[in-house]
């Protein structure tokens, strides 16, 4: 940078170190070793459960049994059958294909083949726009 002012240099020394090292480097064979070797002293303690599946087995069987007891259904909703078909026939009644209703409704025509074949979970917000565009009634009492 010329013009800045007076250049001068930094003559101190920069030293560079090895990072000490970590707790898994310490336990290294190799160094274990060394340290056998220059006669430092060594401690080795073994683990309780050391290489056995003792310790995941033993408090599992309260979680297993609880499993077992469990009778709770947990499946989504589905489209009830009454919906199926009153969906089908108002579609029917108005002379449109799927997916021309979805295009009414802007969805995709996978939406109304899913509510069609009862394989859809029930959304009240597209029954609503399913309501507008054929003019029937498919939610609560008719």
């Amino acid at each position: 940078m010329a013009g800045v002012g007076p250049m001068t240099q930094d003559w101190e020394p920069v030293v560079i170190r090895k990072k000490a090292p970590n707790a898994a480097a310490k336990r290294d064979e190799k160094t274990v070793n060394a340290a056998r070797r220059s006669g430092a002293d060594i401690e080795s303690v073994r683990k309780h459960n050391a290489g056995t599946n003792k310790a995941a087995s033993s408090g599992t069987s309260l979680n297993t049994k609880r499993l077992d007891d469990d009778t709770e259904n947990l499946t989504h909703d589905r489209v009830p059958t009454e919906l199926k078909k009153a969906i089908i026939q108002a579609r029917g009644e108005k002379k449109l294909t799927q997916s021309q209703l979805a295009q009414l409704i802007n969805e995709k025509p996978q939406v109304i083949q899913e509510y069609e074949s009862g394989k859809a979970i029930p959304n009240q917000q597209i029954l609503i726009k399913l309501e507008r565009a054929l003019g029937a009634k498919l939610r609560g009492k008719k």
